[in-house]
């Protein structure tokens, strides 16, 4: 029986964007464990027949003792479990897998990125600091003949391949990380009042600003609807918005601040439109599902994004960080019902053909038998 680990920063971003791969890949006939941290979702994978080795990751550390024992854990993980493919997630579980995997038996290595992240895409100091290290440290991970790098738009395969991190007959383009469309199903416009619906993790790189601005801007022009952000904080993130400034929002009465829910296809088949102005992205699951449940959606004109919606078939793309433009666009749907109803149609049958769960894992476990051939 082959052996697949998962590398990953946290457990819920796991069973969020990576369990039902796992799952498929039990159902083919792999033996999976994951590596993550630990937080709520431990008798979850148990459960699910899946191995959890714990991992004590600290993302925003600079501490080198704490991340000296981080890279410890990986070499023990994978000395213990002997995978035949070792699949990590995001920057540091990829680097730190590659570092690992040189020392001890890692097997064919699968390094996944879902956007090219804060270091990629931040013009704060820290990031521009941190860029030629990462740059170097990826060259030296995507060197090894056994390597394959799964990412899920082109125009980050463009920047890295440019860059001369990643040789481009190691890219593997996957989009997403797939949809269950039996979960998030297509329904009917609810008859309650207009709610548009920003689903996402609250960080500014997501828009979060952008979208309130918009709200207001409507709000002004005598739009009536309600304006909500569905999604928890991550205090791990640079980015992360801070409470205070949610609360503050809330009180001046211009958007809802809905936190973190764990019935996503609930919410939205009560929503109108969905909007996501987020700076950039892999490949955003959260409007697969939007799409998914036959929701137009409004969305920045980014890498990752533009993936998703194709102007004026299932939703609209506007001009990166212009919120008179945000605000147009979302004016436009709220008001023509037709327009909605016909774009979430089209955005449901595009799910099924190119984004399904099923396609997906089919895609990914093609590279796995790459690496282990």
């Amino acid at each position: 029986m082959k052996r697949l680990m998962f590398v990953i920063s946290e457990d819920w971003y796991f069973v969020s964007h990576r369990l039902q791969l796992a799952l498929h890949a039990k159902a083919a006939g792999y033996r999976v464990a994951v590596l993550c941290r630990i937080s709520s979702h431990a008798e979850l994978l148990e459960k699910s027949g899946i191995e959890v080795f714990p991992w004590f990751l600290e993302r925003r550390s600079k501490n080198p003792l704490t991340e000296w024992r981080a890279l410890k854990e990986v070499r023990a993980a994978i000395k213990a479990f002997q995978p035949d493919v070792l699949h990590a997630v995001a920057l540091k579980p990829v680097l730190y897998s590659a570092m690992a995997g040189k020392a001890k038996k890692s097997g064919g290595r699968v390094f996944a990125l879902a956007g090219l992240g804060y270091v990629f895409s931040s013009q704060k100091m820290l990031a521009r600091c941190l860029r030629p290290f990462i740059v170097q440290a990826f060259r030296a991970a995507f060197r090894n003949p056994t390597t394959r790098l799964i990412l899920q738009n082109p125009d980050d395969a463009q920047v890295l391949s440019n860059a001369k991190i990643i040789a481009p007959e190691k890219i593997r383009l996957i989009r997403g990380a797939g949809v269950d469309v039996n979960a998030f199903l297509a329904t009917p416009e609810s008859a309650q009042q207009m709610l548009v619906v920003l689903p996402g993790r609250m960080l500014w790189d997501k828009g979060v600003a952008e979208f309130v601005a918009a709200a207001r801007l409507l709000q002004k022009r005598g739009i009536r609807a309600r304006f909500a952000l569905v999604g928890g904080r991550d205090d791990h993130n640079p980015s992360c918005v801070p409470l205070q400034t949610l609360k503050a929002w809330e009180a001046e009465g211009v958007v809802e601040y809905w936190g973190n829910r764990n019935d996503m296809p609930s919410v939205l088949a009560n929503a109108h439109v969905v909007c996501l102005p987020s700076y950039r992205e892999g490949l955003p699951k959260a409007l697969l599902e939007a799409a998914s449940c036959s929701r137009p959606i409004v969305t920045f004109d980014v890498p990752g994004c533009r993936e998703v919606v194709v102007d004026g078939k299932n939703g609209l793309l506007v001009p990166f960080g212009d919120v008179t433009a945000l605000a147009n666009a979302l004016e436009t749907l709220m008001t023509d019902r037709a327009m909605r109803e016909q774009m979430g149609a089209q955005g449901r049958l595009m799910v099924e053909q190119e984004f399904s769960q099923e396609l997906v894992a089919a895609k990914t476990m093609q590279v796995w038998e790459e690496v282990v051939a």
